[in-house]
């Protein structure tokens, strides 16, 4: 006859026959099944309940949880969910705790496995880190210290015409101070960026990519719109080439903006316009945000102090320099000779001040152009580029 092993449940069911025969001692008995005494005891306790199936494993579950989230605090974070499907689990905190700060939320790990039973949850992909590289800059803290600007990219609205959103954001507080259909020209943006001033008020700084409208290749990395802010008082900051991970927080807020106002894009220019408009009230007024600690950009940002001069008079350069006015064709007259400097400084003045026997230094503003040598030829200077790094902490300063 072949041997069959027997199952937990029928060692169970012989034991206790073994025990009532009264062959063996419960001693012995537990040495013959290797069992402890506690457990025998313990199906002996669930036999003699009267329970129909005692000899079965049960769950070991817990049968009730007083930490559980209620029935109505889920809904409460589904419909939170619903109504802004592009929040995290953090954000939706945030946004309850707003409305209803009497109530204890639980935390944004549980309110992420709500969302994921509910089926609101969809898995990423994780991808490695990028590894930091020339970090020299620390990043703006003070509002209007440093604006960022850009091009979010193109797309057609609905009935084929192109859309070229411009954005501009505050680097401190992640204010979003405008995000405005233009003609991605220096026409366009200045007056764009004319209205901004005029409404708002002046940055300090304001930092955007190398290309057209608001760098060029030319002396300095001016542009025509570069030169129109310096004269302004506002320092044209450049990220490095191919490097958007210097301008990264406006990086970031275009991917929200991408995600929540153009896909799909609206039916006309208009309706789009006003899909940004809702967008930019929305982010700086109720969306939290989790690098300001949850709170909106609104909270932490304030209007600028200077203002929108009526006229904006010709850079001045002191004794030193001798100043020349650049012509139209982007030339000024030095010792004699035509000097090309850039016609982006066309009608403007520039300084030149002697730096060694026969070669001067060629300025505008607060940014150096390059070098005259003794050939009469400008060496044009590349713009001054700097890379993000993460501001130093004062306790980890203090103990230093």
């Amino acid at each position: 006859m072949p041997f069959r092993e027997t199952s937990p449940m029928e060692e169970r069911i012989a034991l206790l026959r073994e025990f009532e025969m009264g062959a063996f001692s419960v001693t012995d008995l537990c040495r013959r099944h290797g069992i402890s005494r506690d457990t025998f005891y313990v199906w002996k306790r669930r036999r003699e309940s009267g329970e129909e199936r005692w000899f079965e494993d049960r769950s070991h579950a817990v049968a009730h949880c007083r930490h559980a989230t209620s029935a109505k605090v889920g809904q409460r974070i589904v419909a939170t969910r619903e109504r802004f499907p592009h929040y995290g689990p953090k954000k939706i905190k945030a946004w309850l705790e707003r409305q209803a700060p009497g109530e204890a939320w639980p935390v944004a790990s549980t309110i992420g496995d709500i969302l994921k039973r509910a089926g609101l949850v969809e898995p990423k992909r994780r991808r490695r880190a990028a590894i930091g590289q020339g970090e020299i800059v620390t990043p703006a803290t003070s509002p209007n210290e440093e604006w960022s600007i850009d091009f979010k990219g193109w797309f057609r609205t609905s009935d084929g015409v192109r859309c070229d959103p411009l954005t501009i954001t505050d680097a401190a507080s992640r204010f979003l101070i405008e995000v405005r259909i233009v003609e991605p020209t220096w026409a366009g943006v200045r007056g764009a960026l004319e209205r901004v001033f005029e409404d708002i008020g002046l940055p300090d700084a304001i930092r955007s990519d190398n290309g057209a409208p608001f760098g060029s290749s030319g002396a300095g990395g001016l542009s025509a719109l570069s030169v129109w802010w310096l004269k302004l008082g506002i320092e044209p900051h450049y990220i490095p080439p191919s490097s958007p991970q210097d301008n990264g927080r406006h990086e970031r807020m275009h991917r929200t903006l991408k995600a929540q106002t153009s896909r799909p894009a609206a039916a006309s220019i208009a309706d789009q316009q006003t899909r940004f408009d809702r967008f930019r009230a929305h982010y700086n007024e109720e969306r939290p945000h989790e690098a300001l600690e949850q709170a909106t950009p609104a909270s932490r940002w304030t209007r600028p102090g200077r203002r929108l001069p009526r006229h904006v008079d010709d850079v001045w350069y002191d004794a030193d320099h001798e100043v020349r006015r650049v012509r139209p064709n982007g030339e000024i007259k030095w010792q004699g000779e035509p000097v090309f400097i850039g016609e982006a400084m066309a009608g403007e003045l520039v300084g030149l001040v002697e730096i060694d026997d026969g070669c001067h230094l060629a300025r505008f503003a607060s940014r150096d152009l390059g070098l005259i040598g003794r050939d009469r030829r400008l060496l044009r200077f590349a713009p001054p580029r700097a890379r993000l790094r993460a501001a130093p902490d004062p306790a980890v300063t203090a103990e230093r």
